[in-house]
């Protein structure tokens, strides 16, 4: 085993460096449209036809085209902030943090990061459950089949949680967003398989019906008092659904810079933004067209687990599939903000700054550092345990993800743009900033009080 200094690594003297002294970027808009779809796209798509349900045909499309539009425009906005001052040749953010701490100081980098961390360590440990419901799913379909509808079929989840997290150590050797690109590709064609097989599946029992379900107003509730809920958790499912501004600048560092990265970043938050709209209306209307008011919270649910049941199985595989990557995708700007941090803090620490070469028969070369090693098993266990712990945190995380989506997806993209850009008080395009992050405040605040009032209802 050779050891070698890790700040930087370079093979050869032909090594090429960007001026910043990172290795040569070499991200393209298609390898930015993966890892923006990976992160995007989750198994949330399939409960878009319940929040498609509460809203109805008309203000559930018109919901879910708004939302997509306001998380262009936030996209659009951060992604001209990752070089400052010039948003072309300025100095390069390498993430979410250095956007914030640059342009807005330290006390509201502090409120920020913990934002941030809370929500990427919360998707993770919703990501350990989610996968243990997936395989407890698939064990459920193939039980049924063989012992008939009438058997338990009931499995437990911790087992399976602990093997997600036994793979999730291993894919923490990846050592950042960088060397991931497969990983976000096989991701997000995973998402594209599960979520066509949810819309075929709709398509399939609308045609059965020979109608499309469902009203303009959505699900009737029992009062007007209830239906406000619903409405409000169906906006804020919708809301949370499509953001992902804390990932925005690290998976813009990973572009070339020719052309220029905001231009390329637009181009690929479009695209995805495109495909992510053209899959939760697809899924979200078709559910509800073929389910009416008895839409279900989960489409490949509304199926059962009986026939095809090979088909319920596979679609569950490939959100398996999918999450083992979106929790690296999510997991991976908390592993490198550790290790900057680290090697800042501890220059001369073999320990931090130490890169030993591991060589394996058949495979290249792994760079392993003892801190990465023990920080990211470390982090792993803890979410896999936190999810052990508490089974219902997918719960919480609706209320968590409310807490974060202005915040973050919103006000800290506006005010860094206006900060960098200074545009003046009362100008029209600061006023036109101000309305777009006030009314998303609002959304936020909505979406809040319904998924309060969900757990609430939940819990009674």
């Amino acid at each position: 085993m050779d050891v070698k200094n890790s700040l930087p690594i370079a093979t050869s003297e032909l090594v090429a460096y960007d001026e910043d002294g990172h290795l040569k970027r070499s991200g393209t808009l298609w390898s930015a449209v993966a890892h923006i779809i990976t992160a995007v796209i989750g198994s949330g798509v399939l409960s878009l036809a319940w929040s498609t349900a509460q809203l109805g045909w008309i203000g559930g499309p018109v919901a879910l085209l708004c939302f997509a539009i306001i998380t262009y425009v936030s996209s659009s906005l951060l992604s001209d902030c990752y070089r400052n001052p010039d948003p072309v040749t300025g100095k390069r953010n390498h993430s979410y943090m250095d956007a914030v701490r640059i342009n807005l100081g330290k006390r509201r980098t502090w409120f920020a990061g913990f934002l941030q961390i809370l929500t990427l360590y919360g998707t993770s440990c919703a990501y350990v459950l989610t996968t243990a419901n997936c395989l407890r799913a698939i064990l459920k379909a193939n039980c049924y089949h063989k012992e008939g509808h009438q058997a338990p079929c009931t499995y437990g989840g911790d087992i399976y949680m602990v093997m997600f997290g036994a793979v999730q150590v291993v894919m923490s050797f990846i050592p950042d967003l960088h060397n991931m690109l497969w990983v976000s590709v096989l991701a997000a064609i995973m998402s594209f398989t599960y979520s066509f097989i949810g819309l075929g599946l709709g398509m399939a029992k609308v045609i059965g019906n020979g109608r499309f379900m469902g009203s303009i107003t959505g699900i009737p509730a029992t009062n007007t008092a209830n239906k406000m809920w619903l409405v409000f958790q169906a906006l804020g499912d919708i809301a949370f659904a499509y953001p992902y501004a804390y990932l925005l600048l690290e998976i813009q560092d990973t572009l070339k810079s020719s052309p220029p990265e905001n231009q390329t970043m637009k181009k690929a938050s479009m695209v995805a933004i495109i495909v992510t709209t053209f899959f939760y209306l697809s899924c979200g209307c078709f559910g509800y067209g073929a389910f009416g008011n008895d839409t279900p919270g989960n489409i490949l649910t509304g199926f059962g687990f009986y026939e095809p049941y090979w088909l319920v199985a596979f679609a569950n595989a490939c959100i398996i599939l999918h999450l083992v990557g979106g929790y690296q995708m999510y997991s991976q700007p908390i592993y490198n903000a550790a290790d900057r941090w680290c090697s800042r803090k501890f220059q001369d620490s073999h320990f931090a700054n130490k890169t030993y070469i591991v060589k394996l028969p058949l495979i290249p070369g792994y760079e392993l550092n003892l801190f990465r090693l023990c920080f990211r098993t470390v982090y792993v266990i803890s979410t896999t345990g936190i999810a052990i712990l508490f089974p219902y945190f997918n719960q919480v995380l609706g209320v968590l993800g409310a807490i974060n989506f202005w915040p973050l997806a919103i006000y800290f993209p506006v005010e860094i743009y206006l900060q960098q850009r200074q545009i003046g008080a009362w100008t029209k395009q600061w006023i036109l900033l101000r309305m777009f992050s006030f009314v998303c405040f609002l959304v936020t605040v909505m979406g809040l009080v319904g998924s309060i009032q969900g757990i609430i209802s939940q819990k009674l």
